[in-house]
């Protein structure tokens, strides 16, 4: 099954004066959310119309709707967030997006008191209701939580993948996450969910005192000490088939267009290679 390359709607913060910027050479595949408001979701909409291109959603669709909260509340109640969900699936299933994906399961960090096998297979139901019922593909995005807390993708790990497999939801790794999340162990826990990965985030990381930001992948910063080796995950994700490959660096350190397209460049190539050794 062949791979994609898409682009977040993350290279331009969803500013919708720079949609255009998302429409790479080559690339007809736009990931994106948070849109200001209906006008400039319908602004997108056009603009996908008239370049055929396709497009998935990262919830949530408006800016200040819920991200993190389908397990414990960190803007809003879970049960807000999960009546935003579905409203915005059922949406999206009537305007052709490709899939819906959400931040689930996300824990802001380890309780004595959580039982996470249990609050993964309640939210997991919860999700395959709402998949069946707007016949739209959903895809799980585990994430750090507060203070880079790696407890919700550790927690994942330890799901079983057969209870998972029952509720047909695909997954989305964020490589920039599990490296911080696991550092050299990080091909262990993306390996074990070979089978339903359908999204990769990819992105470098680049630190900056408590803070991180997302900056490009770029072949310049594989073995660099500075920055985090993707190299042998993108292969193995490529050699995967099937997987949506979705540069996700944001413009915080103003990256230029050549270096940008470089990066782009290297990890075409990567993917190119991992195809012909398929065949």
């Amino acid at each position: 099954m062949k791979n994609r390359l898409s682009v977040s709607g993350s290279t331009i913060m969803s500013d919708p004066a720079q949609f255009e910027r998302l429409f790479w050479d080559g690339i007809v595949n736009i990931e994106i959310g948070e849109f200001d408001d209906q006008s400039s979701l319908g602004r997108f909409l056009k603009l996908c119309k008239e370049r055929n291109a396709n497009f998935g959603i990262h919830s949530p669709l408006f800016r200040n709707g819920s991200k993190y909260d389908l397990i414990e509340k960190v803007q809003m109640k879970p049960e807000d967030a999960w009546v935003q969900f579905e409203k915005e699936a059922e949406k999206l299933s009537r305007l052709g997006a490709e899939y819906i994906l959400v931040h689930f399961p996300y824990f802001k960090s380890k309780k004595a008191e959580y039982k996470p096998n249990s609050l993964i297979e309640k939210g997991l139901k919860r999700l395959n209701t709402i998949q069946e019922k707007y016949g739209l593909p959903i895809v799980c995005e585990p994430k750090l939580g507060l203070h880079r807390s790696p407890d919700g993708i550790r927690y994942l790990h330890q799901f079983p993948e057969e209870t998972w497999k029952q509720y047909g939801l695909k997954l989305c790794i964020d490589i920039g996450d599990y490296l911080i999340a696991t550092g050299k162990h990080a091909m262990d826990y993306i390996t074990k969910w070979e089978k339903h990965i359908h999204v990769a985030h990819i992105h470098n990381v680049a630190f900056m005192g408590d803070k991180y930001i997302w900056t490009p992948v770029h072949p310049s910063y594989e073995n660099n000490l500075k920055h985090y080796e993707l190299e042998p995950i993108l292969r193995y994700l490529a050699g995967i088939g099937g997987i949506r490959f979705v540069f996700e660096h944001t413009p915080h350190m103003t990256p230029s267009d050549a270096f940008v397209a470089e990066g782009y460049e290297w990890v075409k190539g990567i993917i190119d290679d991992e195809a012909c050794r398929a065949r």
